[in-house]
């Protein structure tokens, strides 16, 4: 029976509530699907510091890269804000993703018909909806140098290798190649350097799949096209900070941030974390949406673990799951036939993977 070594970071506020639930929901599908996981916990962000004064210790860095994924939850919160910025939560993932070379972030928004009146935008405009961004994680502007403040002004450099852009570029076209054969790369090629080598590459990339149709975007037009048509994409490629942008509004269009999961790949393992934050204002409430980390947990037994069955399993669960009504509080006033708490909604989740 083949076994799988998962690290698990919990992190601080609701981290620890919507991971137990995704837990709970792999133990059922693995064994439904017959292969074993092994969990080890590990500390990251605030609660890290609070024990050990490091966000990130070289414990949790030497356990991440020894598993076959990580199933992180969320981290940071008031609390920890005034720290130095090296001490804060956000620089120990940071640090992380660096530390695992994961250059590729996937942020699905998928619409589910049982919310269409949850989303802001007009129910004709987002049904169907089903779009992948794919965001270069760790070049870019976020990590360029040379970046500093002085006293009367501040610089960051953004910064792309011809090798960083082929290798997202291979990421996002083999994604679309299991999708519906679109890629949109988006850039602003008409003003800066970076984008007009981001272009070229890309579009050299692209000769080797042949199947997918490529298309240009300059990102301040397609963020009125996300809104405007959201249908018209499937896959959207882009760099990290017009990925991290664009990759939130693209989250808005469901109308839930509590239902999107996300995958950092492409490294020595994987990151699979809901988009949301700690929310530590509900933190040991009970009331937190557990099935974006739940379907981040779906994209780790596709992504890392391939095992597709037991991923799409837990799809039509989560799936199976709204369309009978069951919601939790941030999702309650659509369709609504049960208001569950966490652990209630993990619970029915596990138990449609059994039916």
């Amino acid at each position: 029976m083949k076994n799988y070594k998962i690290a698990v970071i919990k992190g601080d506020g609701i981290g620890p509530e919507i991971i137990n639930e995704a837990i709970k929901v792999l133990e059922v599908v693995a064994k439904k699907f017959s292969f074993t996981l092994t969990f080890e916990n590990y500390l990251m962000g605030g609660i890290a510091y609070d024990l050990t004064k490091n966000p990130l210790p070289d414990e949790t860095i030497e356990g991440c890269l020894g598993a076959d994924a990580i199933l992180f939850g969320a981290i940071g919160g008031d609390k920890w804000d005034n720290l130095p910025r090296e001490l804060r939560p956000e620089s120990g993932l940071l640090r992380l993703r660096k530390s695992l070379e994961v250059f590729a972030n996937f942020r699905p928004t998928k619409v589910y018909d049982e919310l269409l009146e949850s989303s802001p935008l007009k129910k004709e405009i987002i049904k169907g909806v089903d779009i992948l961004v794919v965001r270069e994680l760790i070049g870019g502007i976020y990590f360029g140098t040379p970046k500093g403040r002085e006293k009367n002004r501040a610089y960051n450099t953004m910064v792309y290798s011809v090798d960083e852009i082929k290798r997202i570029a291979h990421i996002a076209f083999e994604a679309a190649q299991k999708r519906n054969k679109k890629l949109c790369s988006v850039d602003k090629a008409n003003v800066l350097d970076v984008s007009q080598l981001w272009r070229e590459v890309v579009n050299e990339v692209a000769q080797e799949y042949p199947e997918v149709h490529l298309s240009h975007m300059y990102v301040d037009n397609a963020a009125m096209q996300l809104i405007k048509d959201p249908r018209a994409f499937d896959v959207i490629l882009t760099e990290n900070l017009f990925g991290d942008i664009l990759s939130d509004e693209a989250s808005m269009i469901s109308g839930s941030i509590g239902l999107l999961p996300s995958a950092s790949i492409g490294g020595k393992s994987a990151i699979y974390e809901p988009i949301h934050g700690s929310a530590p204002d509900i933190a040991g409430l009970g009331i937190a949406n557990p099935i974006a980390t739940i379907a981040s947990a779906s994209m780790m037994l596709r992504y890392s673990l391939q095992q597709e069955k037991a991923a799409d399993c837990v799809d039509y669960a989560i799936q199976a799951t709204l369309k009978e009504g069951y919601r939790t509080k941030d999702i309650a006033s659509f369709g609504a036939k049960k208001i569950c708490n966490t652990q209630e909604l993990g619970s029915i989740i596990a138990q449609k993977i059994l039916d």
